[in-house]
């Protein structure tokens, strides 16, 4: 069984999956949602239908002080339709704080072109969500 990790955005959401072991980690895609979440739940039974996905997990964007912003408070509601939606599986959050700045500088080191950052860098923020969730396990 596989774990589906998710950064969630207000017009991108980034995807990545760990392997049937659920050692390593790798990126899936980022989708243009524009706010919508169909295009995500549509998107995440695709995902259901191709692994086997037992457990999705959220990052929850809170403030650098812990508290919760207005996207963490998005991002709970968007989590309970999960929960209701895939109610067979495991649905988790983990602090996501700093996993875009984390991702920027990853594809600074890889010298990888200002254009293309945009439609990656919530792919990659999705593999460090993924990866800290994987390690804490």
């Amino acid at each position: 069984m596989r774990t589906l990790g998710i950064d969630y955005g207000d017009s991108r959401c980034g995807f990545a999956i760990t392997d049937a072991l659920n050692i390593t980690v790798q990126g899936l895609e980022t989708l243009e949602t524009n706010g919508n979440d169909k295009l995500i739940l549509k998107k995440i039974d695709e995902y259901c239908t191709t692994y086997e996905i037992d457990t999705i997990v959220v990052g929850m964007p809170f403030m650098l002080s812990g508290d919760k912003s207005e996207r963490a408070i998005k991002t709970e509601k968007f989590i309970h339709k999960l929960k209701c939606k895939y109610n067979k599986l495991k649905i988790e959050w983990i602090d996501e704080r700093l996993t875009t700045v984390a991702a920027h500088k990853t594809m600074n080191l890889l010298e990888i072109n200002k254009h293309k950052k945009k439609n990656i860098v919530d792919t990659i923020s999705a593999v460090y969500i993924l990866e800290t969730y994987v390690n804490k396990k």
